[in-house]
């Protein structure tokens, strides 16, 4: 069983609490001032790096300031994966997902049939399946999919879309939804 005990706490604020958890990592948790520098290095697992996220990858909330996130990388090959994971629930029979995307064999399942895929294509396929039901600007995916380097325009984007379209075949190319002036959106298919 771990304990999760808080970091030491400013001066306004209550003394820290012992909480148990059973087979919980342990976490540090406390409120930061708005001009308190933190070296977050101590808390990042080995070989680990972490950088700002990008913010349009961050929610908003009316009324408030914008939020600040990172992005903590971890090497595939650590053993702090194992248990950072959140358990995915089971879906209902009826609602098995056709598309199955396997990101360490880096394999996109159409149906149980591997699709064949560009590295461009998978990326732009493994990042829709990932966010279903959300629509994605050009411009998200171009700096998503394709990295802050890219030079070119939302085109590219409409181009692979189009072949990923072609891939997954007239009965499921609907996944794939476009919404007018905007972007795209992926909609799950279902077996029936």
């Amino acid at each position: 069983m771990a304990i999760i005990r808080s970091l030491p706490a400013l001066p306004s604020s209550p003394a820290p609490l012992d909480v148990p958890v059973p087979n919980a990592p342990r976490h540090h948790l406390r409120a930061v001032d708005r001009d308190e520098v933190i070296d977050v290095a101590e808390f990042l697992p080995p070989g680990a790096t972490w950088l700002p996220a990008p913010p349009h990858t961050l929610p908003t909330l009316p009324g408030q300031p914008p939020m600040v996130g990172y992005l903590v990388l971890i090497p595939a090959d650590s053993p702090h994966l194992t248990q950072t994971s959140l358990p995915v629930p089971p879906l209902p029979d009826e609602a098995e997902p056709l598309v199955r995307i396997d990101t360490v064999q880096r394999t996109a399942q159409l149906n149980g049939a591997e699709l064949d895929l560009t590295y461009l294509e998978f990326e732009l396929l493994a990042h829709l399946v990932a966010h279903p039901n959300r629509v994605h600007t050009r411009d998200q995916l171009v700096t998503t999919v394709w990295g802050y380097g890219h030079v070119g325009d939302g085109r590219t984007v409409d181009v692979h879309i189009a072949r990923l379209r072609r891939k997954l075949g007239v009965e499921h190319r609907k996944a794939i939804q476009t919404v007018r002036r905007v972007g795209y959106k992926y909609t799950p298919p279902t077996a029936r």
